[in-house]
């Protein structure tokens, strides 16, 4: 007998519940604060928000293992591809809410961010978005979740109101933004002509006998629109532009969300969207027999932009002065590094683009947290802010000096392996070009990192007075300082943790039954 409630209720919502638990906290604060006095402290929310993002985090964790769960009529699939994406972006918004802590209750008159309810609540609907995104299994749901995160990026972004640079920022970051949905959108609509569905993948099975049919040209078309629109989101080559201004005008901490979560969000997306939906396309008419026209044609496009990226990158962030804006250069350039593997598409990329956004998470963190914690003491950006800072906060110093080296990609830290197995992979599957230019580029980056290193240990500051660390902001940098160490120091036992708990093959597998 046919529930009252009609289909809805023939799927486990359970499987949905970190999604569930993120809206419901989101709600909550959004109620709070409006029912709370303007003049009470808003800090409580903020816990709320990390208790209800860990929580959300155990619910992934019970998800974990259960195999490949479908809902929605195949529109949002449960698995483990999506399960460790989850968890990376659940970590980078408790990192992002306990470094806003301090940034918006600083106690010495000078707040920028007036609405710090918005602030934390607008957060998680971003968070929301970022797990929609990495979960969709069709265009619809994955186009909700890509504008759920957008729209509420460009609002943190502008929440510094009087802040003449933010304003800026904000608004170039909504135009941007807006055309790269458009083209996304755009690319799409070309998908869906050439297949009639939206699904994945039945897109997956009906784009090869559109490639058959004579229609290679358009989807080449649709393949470039939608890659250069999503290019946007990890801030990679040829939509890049947006990221220094917008990292440099945002509250420290929403920078940080931006260079990790939503970064992160990007690539779950990428990967979700172009290895399910354009896998089945294969020339049979081929020279030498059939092959795979993503593997022979597009992959080398994704390799030029991977390229162009990192070189684009670590030479623009040698003109920095600005420690945020040489920070977006250098996203900039990580975004090329992590794309070298979809250019290779060894069997290892779902292994290796994970555990360097892990690393990835870890080192840019720990890095944005002392940057705050500086150049808000200091009243400046500049580079130069840093100097002396041995010698005022020892701890933070070193801290600050593993982050850049593993930024850099030295050995023995996490940095450096996420490279190596990188690099490796390049070289394994015959592209030296690219292995070249990854090694060419990191020794470029030496220049500017080491820049800041410098000024810490080798540069006299304006004063030696010691720099008080907020507990907040302390645990942040212990836990990313010990997770670069050891991820760097016990790299394959992270690698093997990934490869057996989240098999890559889930994203290419349909669901069984549903629960």
């Amino acid at each position: 007998m046919e529930s009252r409630w009609g289909p809805l209720a023939q799927y486990d919502w359970s499987v949905m519940a970190p999604e569930f638990t993120i809206l419901i906290v989101a709600t909550l604060i959004s109620v709070i604060d409006l029912l709370m006095p303007n003049n009470k402290n808003r800090q409580v929310l903020a816990w709320f928000g990390i208790a209800g993002s860990l929580l959300a985090g155990w619910f992934v964790f019970q998800n974990v293992g259960h195999g490949v769960v479908e809902i929605l009529n195949g529109s949002y699939r449960i698995d483990a591809f999506g399960n460790v994406f989850k968890l990376i972006f659940l970590a980078g918004t408790i990192f992002t809410l306990l470094m806003s802590i301090n940034y918006l209750n600083r106690g010495d008159g000078k707040e920028e961010v007036i609405h710090h309810g918005e602030f934390y609540y607008l957060t998680l609907t971003a968070l929301l978005g970022s797990m929609i995104m990495s979960s969709s299994a069709d265009a619809i749901t994955l186009f909700v979740g890509l504008e759920l995160l957008s729209i509420s990026s460009y609002i943190l972004v502008g929440t510094r109101k009087k802040h003449l640079l933010s304003n800026e920022s904000a608004f170039k970051y909504v135009v941007s933004g807006s055309i790269a949905s458009a083209t996304v959108l755009y690319g799409i609509s070309f998908l869906y002509g050439l297949t009639g569905t939206t699904n994945l993948f039945e897109m997956a099975d009906r784009l090869g006998e559109a490639y058959m049919a004579g229609n290679a040209l358009l989807i080449y078309i649709a393949f470039f629109l939608t890659f250069v629109g999503l290019s946007f989101k990890i801030s990679s080559v040829p939509y890049h532009m947006w990221a220094p201004d917008v990292y440099q005008g945002a509250p420290t901490p929403i920078t940080a969300f931006l260079s990790v979560v939503s970064k992160a969000a990007g690539f779950a997306l990428i990967i979700r969207f172009f290895i399910t939906a354009f896998r089945s396309i294969v020339d049979y008419n081929a020279p030498n027999g059939p092959q795979s026209v993503f593997i022979s044609e597009l992959l080398l496009v994704i390799g030029i932009l991977a390229a162009i990226s990192m070189i684009v990158g670590n030479t623009m962030a040698l003109r920095q002065t600005n420690i945020k804006r040489m920070m977006a250069f250098s996203s900039i350039a990580q975004a090329g590094y992590i794309l070298v593997p979809f250019a290779t598409l060894t069997s290892l990329i779902f292994e290796q683009t994970v555990y360097y956004l892990i690393a990835y998470l870890l080192m840019n963190m720990g890095a944005f947290a002392i940057i705050m914690i500086v150049t808000g003491d200091r009243g400046t950006e500049d580079i130069r802010s840093f100097a002396g800072l041995y010698h005022r906060a020892p701890f933070l110093a070193i801290a600050m000096t593993f982050f850049l080296l593993s930024l850099a990609g030295i050995p023995i830290s996490a940095g450096f392996f996420g490279k190596f197995y990188i690099f490796m992979s390049s070289l394994v599957m015959g592209n030296y070009w690219l292995a070249g230019i990854m090694i060419a580029t990191s020794v470029v980056s030496y220049y500017y990192y080491f820049g800041i290193i410098r000024q810490m240990y080798m540069r006299p500051g304006e004063t030696e007075a010691p720099l008080r660390v907020p507990a907040g902001i302390a645990v942040i940098v212990l836990i990313a300082f010990i997770g670069t160490v050891g991820v760097g120091i016990v790299p394959d036992s992270v690698l093997n943790f990934i490869h057996v708990n989240f098999p890559f093959m889930d994203i290419i597998e349909t669901a069984g039954p549903v629960k």
